[in-house]
C-alpha cells in the first residue's frame, strides 16, 4: 500500500472507475466514489443518460436529476454499437480498477463486455454488476425499475396503511438504497483487491437487496420456520407512527423510552392516563400501541407546534417540525452546517446542489467539478489513449463518438 500519496482529493484518490450506468441507481454510486476522490469516466450513448431529460431542464440535457448524480465525472460518449466505439472501450478497460454497471447481463454481454470478456483485458479487474434480479434466479433476464422492486419487494404493501390499495413511497427509494449498496459493495472489493492482488465478479440485485432492507424490523414472524406469526413491525403498522397533529400543523414527535412516554404524560396533566395505558412496561405499551398514539395525538392537538418543541427539548423527546422539500435550504441545522452550496455551472448559470454529507477528518470528500455535458471529456480521454486529432474526427464523422468539448 502507497501510504505517502495525496489523498487530499478524498480516501480514494488514484482510483479509476469505468462507469457504465444510466437512470438513477448506477449514476448515484459512482458520483459518492467520485466524490470520495476516483476518477469516474462515465460513458453515456450517443443520446446521452435517460436522466438528462428528467426532473427540471436546466438547459439543453442538463436537467436537475442528472445535475444531482453525476458530478465528479468525466463524460465519455461513444456508440458501443460500432467497432470503433467496442475498441475505445477495449483500451480503457486495462486501465482502471474497477468496472460497474446496471445493464441487463444479457444486453452487456451481447455488446462482448460481460465479465468472462473483461476478465480476459484486466484479470485484476473489480467488475461489479447492478442487476434487477439475482441472476442465479428465475427473473434474471425481467426487467427492473424502483415501482417493480417497491411492489416485488413488500414496500408497496406495508405503505398500503390506511389507504385502499397498495401504494408506492414517494422517492425512488429502490434505486437508491440498491445504489448505496453498490457503494459498499465496490468499496468491499476495492479493499479486497488492495489486499489480495485479485479482482472479482460482484453482483448487487436490487430485489434481493431490497427485501433484506424491508424485512429489517419486518421479518417478524417469518423468523421462526414454520412462521408461527404474520410478519411486520407492528410499532410502524398500528397506524399511529404518523405525523402528530397540532393547533397549527402538525408535528414528527416520538416519545420512546419509558422515561420519555411517562415524562410526556406527566407534563401534559395525564399521569393516570400514562399509567392506564401501561407506559412504564415496554410489553405493555407496545400491546396498547394504538391507544397510546390516539392519546398522543388528542394531547398533541392542544397546543401549537413551537409548543411541543419547547415542550420535548426539555423533556429530551425527539421532535422536530414538519419540513416541505421547498423549505430544506432553511432548516437551521443545514444552514449552519452548509449543506446547501452555492457554485456556477458553466452551460447552466448559478446552482444550488447538496454537498457530500459524509465528512472524512484527513482525506475530505470534495465536489471537484460539477455534471460535463454530454462528451464534454471524449477527446481528452482519447487523447490519453493515443488517438489523433484526425482519428478523433473520423469517428466523430462516423457517428461512433460525441465530441462535446
Amino acid at each position: 500500500m502507497n501510504t505517502s500519496m495525496d489523498l487530499s482529493n478524498g480516501p480514494l484518490t488514484g482510483i479509476r472507475i469505468l462507469d457504465l450506468t444510466s437512470v438513477v441507481l448506477g449514476p448515484l454510486a459512482t458520483q459518492i466514489l467520485g466524490d470520495y476522490g476516483a476518477q469516474v469516466i462515465k460513458v453515456e450513448s450517443l443520446e446521452g443518460d435517460l436522466m438528462r431529460s428528467n426532473g427540471v431542464n436546466l438547459s439543453p440535457s442538463m436537467s436537475s436529476i442528472y445535475l444531482s448524480i453525476n458530478r465528479n465525472k468525466q463524460s465519455l460518449a461513444i456508440d458501443l454499437k460500432t467497432e470503433a466505439g467496442k475498441e475505445i472501450l477495449r483500451q480503457l478497460i486495462p486501465r482502471v480498477d474497477a468496472v460497474v454497471h446496471n445493464m441487463r447481463v444479457s444486453a452487456i454481454e451481447k455488446l462482448g463486455f460481460g465479465y468472462d470478456e473483461v476478465v480476459k483485458l484486466h484479470p485484476q479487474i473489480v467488475y461489479c454488476a447492478a442487476t434487477g434480479f439475482d441472476q442465479d434466479g428465475p427473473d434474471r433476464d425481467r426487467p427492473a425499475f424502483d415501482d417493480i422492486i417497491q411492489a416485488a419487494c413488500g414496500l408497496a404493501s406495508v405503505n398500503s396503511l390506511g389507504k385502499s390499495r397498495p401504494d408506492y413511497i414517494s422517492t425512488l427509494v429502490a434505486d437508491k438504497t440498491t445504489g448505496m449498496a453498490l457503494v459498499n459493495a465496490v468499496l468491499a472489493a476495492l479493499l479486497a483487491k488492495e489486499r489480495s492482488g485479485q479482482g472479482q465478479y460482484v453482483e448487487v440485485p436490487m430485489l434481493e437487496t431490497m427485501v433484506a432492507f424491508t424485512l429489517v424490523e419486518h421479518m417478524g414472524g417469518l423468523t421462526r420456520n414454520p412462521a408461527t406469526q404474520n410478519a411486520g413491525y407492528s410499532r410502524v403498522l398500528s397506524g399511529g407512527r404518523q405525523p402528530s397533529p397540532t393547533q397549527d400543523g402538525y408535528i414528527a414527535m416520538l416519545p420512546y423510552t419509558n422515561h420519555h412516554w411517562e415524562s410526556f404524560f406527566r407534563d401534559a396533566g395525564q399521569e393516570a392516563l400514562g399509567k392506564e395505558l401501561g407506559v412504564t412496561n415496554r410489553v405493555t405499551r407496545n400491546a396498547n400501541i394504538q391507544g397510546l398514539y390516539a392519546a398522543l395525538h388528542k394531547i398533541t392537538s392542544t397546543r401549537t407546534t413551537a409548543e411541543w418543541i419547547e415542550i420535548c427539548d426539555r423533556l429530551d423527546i425527539p421532535a422536530t417540525p414538519i419540513y416541505a422539500l421547498e423549505a430544506l435550504p432553511s432548516h437551521p441545522q443545514l444552514q449552519a452546517v452548509q449543506l446547501f452550496t452555492d457554485d456556477v455551472h458553466p452551460d447552466v448559470g448559478a446552482i444550488r446542489y447538496v454537498r457530500p454529507p459524509v465528512k472524512f477528518s484527513k482525506t475530505p470528500a470534495k465536489v471537484r467539478h460539477q455534471a460535463r455535458r454530454l462528451g464534454q471529456d471524449t477527446e481528452s480521454i482519447l487523447t490519453d489513449l493515443g488517438y489523433s486529432q484526425n482519428q478523433i474526427d473520423l469517428l466523430v464523422n462516423q457517428r461512433a463518438i460525441v465530441n462535446g468539448k
